[in-house]
């Protein structure tokens, strides 16, 4: 029952004992904890500070990212579609070409099927003139053997004359 209630003395020398060790630990630990436990609580305020900067600059980082991307995609969209436009100026250019080209062929074409129908023509022209001259020859040397004929010949062309 001692204990429960303690004595006195017990007190007065726990108190003393108490008071002592507070003095030391004020004069030579209390400094040095109370030192460390303030460079501590400006570390850890120093790294949340740090980590709210490494926060705002990843947010401005993100958001420049984003900003960058978004101007990717419309150099993009506008290389695509000037690509577009060239390949559709390329090939209205080609087919343009090609219709000129056509164009220049089927009239060559046409030139060289007149002039060929007008050599035929020519050709045939000169043939029709040689056998009717070789025809005509025939029938005058027949008919211009008799003199018969030959004054007959004569004068029907005689009359065909005056007839015109």
């Amino acid at each position: 029952m001692g204990l429960v209630i303690p004595d006195y003395g017990l007190l007065f020398w726990m108190v003393l004992t108490f008071l002592i060790v507070m003095f030391i630990l004020k004069k030579f630990a209390w400094k040095p904890i109370l030192t460390s436990l303030s460079e501590r609580e400006n570390s850890i305020e120093e790294a949340l500070e740090s980590a709210k900067e490494a926060r705002e600059e990843m947010g401005k980082l993100q958001a420049d990212n984003e900003k960058i991307l978004a101007e990717a995609r419309n150099e993009r969209t506008e290389m695509l579609k000037e690509a577009k436009e060239v390949k559709q100026s390329i090939i209205n250019e080609a087919k343009g070409q090609a219709s000129k080209e056509a164009e220049k062929i089927i009239e060559s074409a046409r030139q060289a099927i007149q002039n060929e129908k007008t050599a035929a023509i020519n050709e045939m022209k000169k043939n029709i003139a040689s056998l009717s001259v070789q025809i005509a020859e025939k029938i005058l040397k027949k008919q211009l053997d008799d003199p018969a004929k030959q004054k007959d010949l004569m004068d029907q062309y005689l009359k065909d004359i005056k007839l015109n």
